[in-house]
């Protein structure tokens, strides 16, 4: 049902099994990659993105052995927006992921500008795609969205107003069609450690901030995953937890390079972050509990 913490999921289903006399049935377990960062071109300050493309194509070696359901991408694909040959190298290394494995990429503050325009928008939408969209794997719904236009609306308030509308309406159909889990994918942090946090470089507006979040609680949200502060973060507001992811690219404040690998269950997520020396071999997904009449 949608909405429901995992605690409330078991008990509604074990009455359903005792009314009934069977269970909801059990989605298989998967996983997914989230990639943050890749940002060709920020090592040497755009004179090169020589060490970005080896992170990058590390990282889709490493997604291509071990076949994650998808991959999302949140944000900063490219450190200078419109740099024809970063968009080109970006899109050279990520079009080799195996073209079973849907990626979903998203753009950030370096993609359409710390202010972005209906222009500097369009001109992402033309090279990456939509800016914004729902995507669903079994009964988990994505949405991701474009965090730049959230942080900043100013120089674009109608497409910020139109995107916010959208979110709504998004948010509303999923909770309607008993999504098991409804999950928001963004480059910005909500929050870094914590929903009343002050407002800094790193995160979303407050006055911006509280508004959404309280439509996330209501749909019954449980993960934010985001990029931008190029190391790694967990905040949590009640059921929620937001989920910073460090980089594929340039790190920063001790952070490493790498990518966050998330398990999906019935009743819940699990995540880690891995470091590029640290790749798993596998990634061990649990076998479904036995569902039916006993």
């Amino acid at each position: 049902m949608p909405g429901m913490s995992a605690t409330r999921w078991k008990i509604w289903n074990a009455l359903m099994l005792c009314l009934t006399g069977f269970a909801v049935a059990a989605t298989e377990p998967f996983f997914f990659v989230q990639l943050s960062d890749p940002q060709l071109g920020m090592f040497t300050d755009n004179r090169d993105f020589t060490q970005e493309t080896a992170n990058l194509e590390f990282a889709v070696a490493t997604i291509n052995r071990l076949r994650p359901a998808f991959v999302v991408v949140t944000g900063d694909l490219v450190n200078q927006p419109g740099h024809a040959a970063q968009i080109h190298e970006y899109q050279r290394i990520i079009h080799q992921i195996a073209p079973d494995i849907p990626v979903h990429s998203l753009p950030g503050n370096h993609d359409v500008g710390n202010h972005p325009t209906a222009a500097s928008v369009a001109a992402y939408t033309n090279h990456f795609g939509p800016d914004h969209y729902t995507f669903r794997h079994d009964s988990f719904v994505g949405i991701g969205l474009n965090s730049t236009l959230i942080h900043s609306p100013q120089h674009a308030p109608a497409l910020a107003a139109a995107q916010e509308q959208w979110l709504a309406s998004e948010l509303q159909q999923a909770r309607a069609a008993g999504a098991r889990h409804i999950v928001i994918f963004a480059h910005h942090p909500w929050f870094l450690k914590s929903a009343d946090e002050p407002d800094e470089y790193f995160n979303i507006p407050a006055e911006h901030r509280r508004r959404h979040l309280q439509w996330f609680r209501e749909a019954g949200v449980t993960h934010l995953f985001s990029g931008h502060y190029h190391r790694n973060a967990v905040g949590r507001d009640g059921d929620l937890e937001a989920v910073t992811t460090g980089p594929v690219g340039m790190p920063l404040a001790g952070g490493k390079s790498g990518l966050r690998i998330v398990v999906v269950r019935d009743e819940g997520l699990a995540h880690r972050y891995y470091d590029f020396g640290e790749l798993p071999k596998t990634v061990d997904l649990p076998v479904p509990a036995a569902t039916g009449k006993q």
